[in-house]
């Protein structure tokens, strides 16, 4: 079981609502957590989906990547904006700055 770890999850942003409640799964931990406490509705198709999803990448039954697919799907199904997150290096985000000033 590795539900804590972020090796393999692509970081989601979303936005439930107001600018107070946004949050950024990392971890599938943090995505079960979100599904069940956090989340506005709890029916819906592609929710219920979701949850089953969450538990199968927990356990190993189906990836992280396939999971976030199923936590799209719900975000939008519930009117949640969702974000991918995806970090890049200095050198990626500013090219022109010298190699010294990159972090």
């Amino acid at each position: 079981m590795c539900w804590n770890t972020s090796s393999a999850f692509t970081p989601v942003g979303l936005s439930l609502g107001n600018p107070a409640s946004h949050r950024i799964v990392r971890t599938l931990g943090d995505a079960a957590y979100l599904l069940l406490n956090d989340w506005p509705f709890d029916d819906g198709e592609e929710y219920v989906a979701a949850v089953k999803a969450c538990v199968d990448a927990i356990s190993g039954k189906i990836t992280p990547q396939q999971f976030q697919q199923a936590l799209l799907r719900a975000a939008d199904e519930a009117g949640i904006a969702a974000l991918t997150v995806v970090q890049q290096g200095a050198g990626e985000r500013w090219p022109d700055l010298p190699s010294s000033a990159k972090g």
